[in-house]
C-alpha cells in the first residue's frame, strides 16, 4: 500500500532544476515585457509627430500672440512714456518746476510777454486811431490814374477773322457781360440824373452813404451792343472800350475832363528807344513795331466827346459810393486796314495826367493790336 502512495506522488525534481525553470520563467515574462514596451514605443512614434507639429503650431500661434500683445503694449508703452514725459515738463512735483523753470523764472516771463503785447496793441490802436477806412490818409505818392480796356484779349492781341463767328465771338460775350451793369434800367434805378460838366461833390460825415450818376449803357451808342449785338465785330469795326482806374478823391484838374486819343503807334521816341534795354520783352515788342498813320483811317468815339465827364468825379470809396459806375469812353474802330497786325495805343489827354511812363505800360495809356482778318 504505502508502495502504491509512494508511485502516484509526483515526481520529485532536484532543488537546482527548479530554479532553473523559475528564471526561464522571468525570462519569458522579461521577453514578453520587451515586446509590449517596443509596441508602445512604436506607437509612441507614430503619434509623436502628430503631436510634434500641433505643438509647434500652438508654440507658433502662442508666440504670435505675445509679439501682438507686447507691440501693443510697447505702444502703449512708448504713448504713456510721451504722455508722461509731457506731463512732468508742465509740472514737475519732485522739483517744484513747471517747463523746466521754477516758479519765479516763469512770473517773470509772464509780465515780460504781457507788457510787450501791451506795448504792441496801444501802438496798433494808435495807429488805426489816424487811419480811416473811407478815405485814404497819405495819397502824395498816389499814381496817376491807370487805364484797362474791354474786351478781355491775350496779350492785347484782338485777332480774329470777320468771315469765322468763332474766332470773335468770345469778344462779344465779354463785352456783354461787363456792361450787364450799365443796363438803362439798372442805372435809373440805383443812380441820380446829375447835371453834366461839373463835379458832383456831397458834403457830410465821410461814413455817409454818397450818391452816383447815371452812365448808360445807352451812352455808348453803336458801341452799346443795343443797335449791334455783335459790337462790329461781324463787319470788321471792332469796338473796344477804355475805364480809368478809380481813385478815392481824384478831380481832373482845372475842371477839364480828362479825354481818349488813339492812333496808331509810330516810331518810338529817342528816349524809348534808350529804355527798350530795361523792358520785358512784352514791352519791348510793342515800343520797337512801326505802324503806319494810314493804318486807322476813321475812329469814332462815344460818348462823342471821347472824354470822362467832370460829374463822375470824386470818387469817395467803395464803402460809401456803394453804387459808383465808372464812366466809359468807347472807341469804334470803322476803318481800319486788314489784313494785317495794326498797333494801336490809346492815351489820357488832361491837366496833371502821365501817360509817358516807360516802365509801365498802364498809366495813363494802353497799347494794344487789331489784326482783321477777311
Amino acid at each position: 500500500m504505502r508502495r502504491q502512495l509512494r508511485s502516484r506522488r509526483a515526481p520529485a525534481f532536484p532543488y537546482g532544476y527548479r530554479y532553473r525553470l523559475d528564471d526561464q520563467d522571468e525570462v519569458n515574462q522579461n521577453y514578453l515585457a520587451d515586446e509590449e514596451e517596443e509596441a508602445e514605443e512604436e506607437a509612441r512614434v507614430m503619434v509623436v509627430p502628430n503631436l510634434k507639429e500641433e505643438e509647434e503650431e500652438e508654440e507658433e500661434k502662442e508666440k504670435e500672440e505675445k509679439e501682438e500683445e507686447s507691440q501693443g503694449q510697447e505702444t502703449s508703452n512708448a504713448w504713456w512714456q510721451k504722455l508722461h514725459i509731457v506731463n512732468e515738463y508742465l509740472w514737475d512735483p519732485e522739483k517744484r518746476m513747471s517747463l523746466a523753470r521754477t516758479g519765479l523764472i516763469l512770473v517773470i516771463y509772464f509780465f515780460f510777454y504781457a507788457s510787450l503785447a501791451a506795448v504792441i496793441t496801444l501802438c496798433m490802436y494808435t495807429l488805426f486811431l489816424t487811419i480811416t477806412p473811407y478815405m485814404p490818409t497819405f495819397t502824395e505818392r498816389v499814381k496817376p490814374p491807370g487805364v484797362m480796356i474791354r474786351p478781355f484779349a491775350h496779350s492785347l492781341n484782338f485777332n480774329f477773322n470777320v468771315s469765322e463767328p468763332d474766332t470773335w465771338q468770345h469778344y462779344v460775350i465779354s463785352l456783354n457781360g461787363f456792361l450787364q451793369g450799365y443796363n438803362d434800367s439798372l442805372q435809373e434805378e440805383m443812380n441820380v440824373d446829375c447835371p453834366p460838366g461839373q463835379y458832383f461833390i456831397q458834403d457830410g460825415d465821410e461814413d455817409e452813404d454818397k450818391k452816383a450818376c447815371q452812365f448808360k449803357r445807352s451812352f455808348l451808342k453803336n458801341c452799346s451792343g443795343l443797335e449791334d449785338p455783335t459790337f462790329g465785330y461781324s463787319t470788321g469795326q471792332p469796338c473796344i472800350l477804355l475805364k480809368m482806374n478809380r481813385i478815392v478823391g481824384f478831380r481832373p484838374e482845372l475842371g477839364d475832363p480828362v479825354k481818349v486819343s488813339c492812333k496808331v503807334q509810330g516810331k518810338p521816341t529817342a528816349e524809348a528807344e534808350r529804355a527798350v534795354c530795361s523792358l520785358t520783352r512784352w514791352d519791348e515788342g510793342r515800343l520797337g513795331y512801326r505802324g503806319d498813320e494810314n493804318d486807322i483811317r476813321s475812329i469814332n468815339y462815344y460818348p462823342e466827346s471821347a472824354s470822362f465827364d467832370l460829374r463822375y468825379y470824386p470818387y469817395y470809396g467803395k464803402l460809401t459810393h456803394v453804387n459808383y459806375t465808372s464812366p466809359l469812353v468807347a472807341m469804334h474802330f470803322t476803318d481800319v486796314v486788314k489784313n494785317q497786325a495794326v498797333p494801336v495805343q490809346c492815351q489820357l489827354k488832361g491837366k496833371g495826367i502821365i501817360n509817358d511812363v516807360i516802365n509801365d505800360r498802364f498809366v495813363g495809356r494802353v497799347i494794344f493790336t487789331l489784326n482783321i482778318e477777311t
